[in-house]
């Protein structure tokens, strides 16, 4: 059977990916939000070595080359599309938060896959939507993060045999996601090891009916959001961690707003609006960042004057 040589378009293509909220309290590991703030990645061919750019959100830090994750990921997505371009120039506008539990590496993952599927003139016919789902989920180790990216909204993602499936929801509109986001950063790695390798029988059932009860409550009745959130799988082993996020979640709900842990931490994500009276210290940068409905979006040509702003439109602190 012959090999039919990969073939790459000529000039550049941009995408738009969103930050992502995961876990959402008690849906570990499966239910994800994406919010609105967004980074933004261009890419082309060129003829020969690696040079990426980044301004915004980590700027100063990330790498220039190979090690960047978004050419990483776009290494991967080119091997499973058959071959691999001579060279290529990135460009990274980033204003999701490094490390701070609003999925900016899976924001890299997944601006990679798309990027690269998008430079493959049969790119999204060798490797379908599915296919994109399945290999962000294997590069970034699990799908609740990379599902909400890509598809947008409210997601449920998990993993077959054949690797990570997800569906997205429309979120009711009274849910208002707004972000507490602290200076200190959290890593993924860390929040894990930090996880008891069993949990009581009595923990996961309550988790269970408290994860079903939250995919009515963000869909269709937010009234409940309070008590759907409730967690104990993985927020109190956590805590120690974040003292000052989990004094902040417990605040809230004091309050009556649903707050959970974004993702691994350490920034705090409300549902829903906390009174205008309700003040969380100092420290903290607040967020009101709406739901991204859409998910990853792909176009041809380099990045717009608007869209090389490293300030997040929209934000409200």
């Amino acid at each position: 059977m012959s090999v039919v040589p990969t073939t790459f378009v000529a000039g550049p293509v941009k995408v738009r990916v969103p930050a992502t909220s995961a876990n959402l309290g008690p849906g570990f590991d499966a239910l994800g939000l994406a919010l609105g703030l967004h980074d933004d990645v261009a890419a082309e061919v060129v003829p020969d070595g690696v040079r990426v750019t980044v301004s915004g959100q980590g700027a100063g830090e990330l790498p220039g080359d190979e090690t960047h994750l978004v050419v990483q990921a776009m290494r991967a997505t080119f091997d499973e599309l058959g071959g691999q371009p001579p060279g290529l120039a990135v460009e990274c506008v980033n204003r999701i938060p490094q490390a701070r539990g609003l999925g900016s590496s899976s924001a890299a993952i997944v601006a990679g896959v798309q990027l690269a599927r998008a430079l493959v003139v049969d790119g999204a016919t060798r490797l379908d939507d599915a296919g994109a789902l399945r290999l962000a989920a294997e590069i970034e180790g699990h799908p609740d993060n990379v599902a909400p990216c890509l598809l947008g909204g409210f997601t449920i993602a998990w993993t077959e045999p054949t690797g990570a499936r997800a569906v997205s929801l429309a979120v009711a509109e009274a849910v208002r996601p707004i972000v507490f986001v602290p200076a200190e950063r959290g890593l993924t790695a860390v929040a894990r090891a930090a996880l008891p390798a069993a949990v009581p029988h009595g923990d996961a059932a309550l988790n269970a009916g408290r994860a079903a009860l939250l995919v009515h409550a963000l869909t269709a009745e937010p009234s409940l959001l309070l008590p759907a959130t409730v967690d104990r799988l993985h927020q109190d082993y956590r805590a120690a961690g974040m003292p000052d996020s989990s004094a902040l979640v417990e605040a809230l709900r004091a309050a009556g707003v649903a707050a959970v842990i974004s993702g691994a931490g350490p920034t705090v994500l409300a549902l829903t609006e906390p009174s205008e009276h309700f003040a969380p210290g100092a420290g903290w940068q607040v967020w009101s960042l709406g739901i991204d409905s859409r998910g990853a979006r792909v176009a041809r040509g380099t990045l717009e004057h608007a869209e090389r702003d490293p300030v997040a439109a929209g934000r409200k602190s």
